[in-house]
């Protein structure tokens, strides 16, 4: 199934994504909660209830609504780093023996085609395609065995950063630089496990204004989601609606020569393989807002 979260006239709703449109859940079947965070929290039997609404409930025109962020307010939005070989030799990092693990603020999430809106203050912003894994249960101390059994679906997502701040400010502000309001594009809907059987084998590609810029596959991960999310519920309690960022694939900006760092105008695409396109454009803070 594909869950999305829409902008529309009577507010904010949970949809199926259907071949004719969207199908707007909590119309369909009042049991189901009008966001999906809520939805999660209520576990299978909801995911029953979706699929009967799906089927049988009536399709909204995609013109009539705007997509939002699939997950609204996620607890955590949790990152990895060097977690694709080539990015951490780029990089000039070793891969590394466990998950190099970072946060990016809620407050930068993003929409679909909402724009990114470039700092004052900050003149090296670069791109980083990633898979997005949504947290689905709560969870603290998960088997890596049993990690999958907490997945609820994928989204892609664009781990943006500002590597002058990331990078060149005192002790390296990497949750600064990777935390400027609408640094975390996710979308354009959550997919569900069910029908992307094999996570590890999704072609991930970036493109900057049409040109392909970051081209690979989520088999090279180096820690996968399940090993993650194992590790990272070590130390905290993993919540419904948390998002884990699992890293991105070489061919950023700031390893290129000469560097290529995000400029008003540009458009960004990540493409996922089974999980669709999300799309944003560039501007700076005087044209965005």
């Amino acid at each position: 199934m594909r869950l999305a979260t829409i902008e529309t006239a009577v507010g904010r709703r949970l949809v199926a994504l259907r071949n004719d449109g969207y199908v707007d859940l909590n119309r369909t079947d009042p049991r189901i909660p009008p966001d999906l965070k809520s939805f999660l929290v209520m576990g299978k039997e909801a995911w029953v209830w979706a699929e009967e609404a799906r089927i049988r409930g009536q399709a909204l025109d995609p013109e009539q609504a705007r997509l939002l962020p699939p997950i609204l307010d996620p607890q955590k939005i949790i990152c990895v780093g060097a977690n694709y070989a080539d990015h951490a030799q780029e990089s000039g990092m070793p891969v590394p023996s466990e998950p190099v693990i970072f946060c990016k603020f809620p407050t930068a999430l993003c929409a679909p085609e909402q724009p990114i809106l470039l700092p004052p203050v900050a003149t090296q912003v670069d791109y980083e395609a990633e898979l997005v894994v949504v947290i689905g249960r709560r969870g603290r101390n998960i088997p890596v065995e049993e990690a999958g059994e907490y997945i609820a679906g994928y989204c892609c997502g664009n781990d943006v950063s500002a590597r002058d701040w990331q990078l060149h400010k005192p002790g390296g502000q990497w949750l600064l630089g990777k935390s400027f309001d609408t640094f975390a594009p996710v979308g354009p809907a959550l997919v569900s496990p069910d029908e992307l059987p094999r996570p590890l084998h999704l072609s991930i590609q970036l493109r900057l204004n049409g040109q392909v810029m970051q081209s690979s596959n989520t088999r090279h991960l180096v820690f996968s989601p399940e090993k993650l999310i194992a590790h990272v519920s070590q130390v905290c309690t993993l919540e419904p609606g948390d998002l884990l960022f699992t890293g991105t694939p070489g061919g950023v900006g700031m390893a290129r020569k000469p560097p290529v760092f995000l400029k008003a105008g540009d458009l960004l695409e990540v493409e996922i393989e089974g999980i669709g396109v999300l799309r944003n454009p560039v501007a700076s803070y005087s044209q965005g807002e």
